[in-house]
């Protein structure tokens, strides 16, 4: 990986701009279909739900730099056409420069922490489509969760 977690973490805090001119620079792709007709998106919001395992390795997901690292790994792989991804795993990307020619979507929630009481309210609270559209994504992912025996439902249904 070309920076660390800490020169990350110093270029959010002094020069938070850097993110949005990184997003201005980022050559797009030039479809979201892959030039072999087909998509595969890597997923990395999961972390923001607290849903940190992964294969056997119930923290897979915990340690920031290994996970970044796996990312920028996983996003040079031949067939991977792009990520989608919570809004500061996106921009931390963004500061690495390895979204060049990717198809980039941004997750708009990812609130409901996995087994909590309140896992089913799943809010907006993450990019939004006016701020996908700023940053030059190719979209925006929303997720509904059904839950039968979850009073919340019906209020996480009916929320814009």
């Amino acid at each position: 990986m070309a920076a660390t977690v800490g020169e990350i973490v110093r270029t959010r805090v002094h020069n938070p701009e850097a993110i949005a001119e990184a997003a201005k620079q980022r050559v797009p792709a030039p479809s979201v279909v892959g030039e072999h007709g087909r998509v595969m998106i890597i997923a990395a919001d999961h972390p923001a739900r607290g849903s940190l395992g992964a294969g056997g390795d119930p923290m897979a997901m915990a340690d920031r730099g290994d996970l970044l690292d796996r990312l920028c790994r996983a996003l040079e792989r031949p067939g991977v056409t792009g990520v989608m991804g919570t809004a500061d795993i996106l921009e931390d990307l963004l500061l690495l420069g390895v979204l060049d020619g990717k198809s980039v979507f941004g997750s708009m929630n990812r609130t409901g922490l996995a087994g909590s009481t309140f896992e089913i309210d799943d809010r907006f609270t993450g990019y939004d489509a006016e701020t996908i559209a700023a940053m030059g994504f190719d979209g925006g992912k929303t997720l509904t969760r059904i839950a039968l025996e979850d009073a919340a439902t019906p209020s996480v249904l009916e929320n814009p």
